[in-house]
């Protein structure tokens, strides 16, 4: 099975990018200590030029480790959405217990076709 990839996209909120960048430095650290070699496959956070949109591009193992995931990270999500707009997608074989999870968000599923 492959593993699921995800995409979160962040617009930020004027003025909001440092408080962003503080959350990020916790989340990151929070991810690193509690899911290192847990089925968190990579977590690479980037901006784009004027820093008012951010991109993190995630892999796991299954479904189940973004569930695990989405438990540890989900103190600052809150924080996140205050100040920025959330939107993302998800590619690969969801179960249907992480689509029933994030039925409240803004989240494309994609399902894999072909491909090395």
């Amino acid at each position: 099975m492959k593993p699921l990839k995800l995409i979160a996209h962040f617009a930020i909120n004027p003025g909001k990018t440092e408080e962003f960048k503080k959350l990020i430095s916790k989340i990151v650290e929070t991810v690193r200590e509690k899911e290192a070699g847990n089925g968190t496959l990579s977590y690479d956070w980037y901006f784009n030029a004027d820093h008012s949109e951010c991109k993190v591009l995630e892999a796991y193992r299954d479904s189940n480790a973004v569930l695990a995931h989405a438990a540890n990270v989900g103190p600052f999500l809150a924080q996140f959405f205050e100040i920025s707009t959330f939107s993302g997608e998800i590619f690969g074989d969801a179960s249907e217990a992480l689509k029933e999870a994030f039925s409240g968000f803004d989240i494309t599923y994609y399902e894999f076709d072909s491909g090395i």
